[in-house]
């Protein structure tokens, strides 16, 4: 495999910087499959709740694709969680990153803000502010993220629940996933 010349960054020519554009267009297509990985990895992990978080993905996704959403809210919130076990305290952020290149800003916006959102069902029980995500009203996906929530989150926790087999979402993730990136990181807003 072909390597850039430079050891700085700021010693990089043009011809570097396009081989390094060229692999990163291939690097993206095992993502699919790590994500299912790590997906299934979760089949242990309950931290308590009746369901294992593998089980409370394919019920949020069940719940969305029943509500007849489209594949990328689907497949949103089949991985909203993804980083629930690797990063329990910014994973909405890690889940966000990690689809940014593939999703609309909507569901970006959805998938960054729904562990906030999601604390109005439980932050009151803990003696904070249930009402957080009221700061963010008026911005154009508020109540997108408040139906997320609603909808396909917090009611994704029932053991009885008749959840979607893995299988079922695979080829929507791979789907989306499988997308040519779709935005530019110098123009991107990071406070959208």
């Amino acid at each position: 495999m072909k390597k850039v010349s430079f050891v700085h960054m700021a010693d990089g020519t043009a011809e570097d910087y396009q081989l390094i554009a060229e692999a990163m267009e291939s690097a993206h297509n095992p993502l699919a499959d790590d994500l299912l990985e790590l997906l299934q990895k979760n089949e242990g992990h309950d931290i308590g709740y009746q369901v294992s978080r593998l089980e409370h993905s394919l019920q949020s996704a069940t719940h969305a694709f029943r509500d007849d959403q489209d594949e990328e809210m689907v497949v949103a919130a089949l991985l909203h969680d993804i980083a629930d076990t690797i990063a329990p305290y910014n994973h909405a952020d890690v889940a966000a990153g990690i689809l940014r290149p593939y999703v609309s800003d909507r569901t970006h916006w959805v998938v960054k803000y729904h562990g906030l959102f999601q604390t109005y069902y439980y932050a009151h029980h803990f003696g904070n502010d249930r009402n957080q995500r009221d700061k963010y009203q008026g911005h154009p996906h508020f109540q997108a993220c408040v139906d997320f929530c609603e909808k396909y989150d917090q009611n994704a926790f029932d053991p009885a629940f008749d959840t979607m087999p893995l299988s079922a979402f695979e080829p929507m993730v791979r789907r989306i996933l499988g997308r040519k990136p779709g935005f530019d990181m110098s123009s991107r807003d990071v406070a959208a």
